[in-house]
């Protein structure tokens, strides 16, 4: 499903447009977004039943170019991620 198909689906569910879904979603995104970058070390985006968004610190550490074979150094950086809640992942157990 790409995010258009998504969004037919997400307009049809609740009623609306397609553009104003389209809106909502990308609403939604940038909030996330926004409130990831804002956070400090350790806070969390947590929607009960869905899952968790948080930024993880990725130490630096050396890796190898697979073209040359030669190390080179990757800097530390942070990272955003995102765990799917139990409640969520218990819908798909058979």
């Amino acid at each position: 499903m790409n995010k258009l198909e998504f969004l037919r689906k997400l307009a049809e569910k609740n009623g609306v447009s397609q553009k104003e879904a389209d809106k909502f979603l990308n609403n939604f995104i940038e909030v996330i977004s926004q409130s990831l970058q804002e956070f400090k070390e350790d806070e969390k985006v947590t929607l009960t039943g869905f899952g968790t968004f948080e930024v993880k610190h990725r130490s630096a550490r050396e890796g190898k170019n697979p073209r040359t074979g030669k190390t080179i150094d990757i800097p530390a950086k942070k990272v955003p991620t995102f765990k799917f809640s139990k409640s969520f992942k218990d819908l798909f157990v058979v």
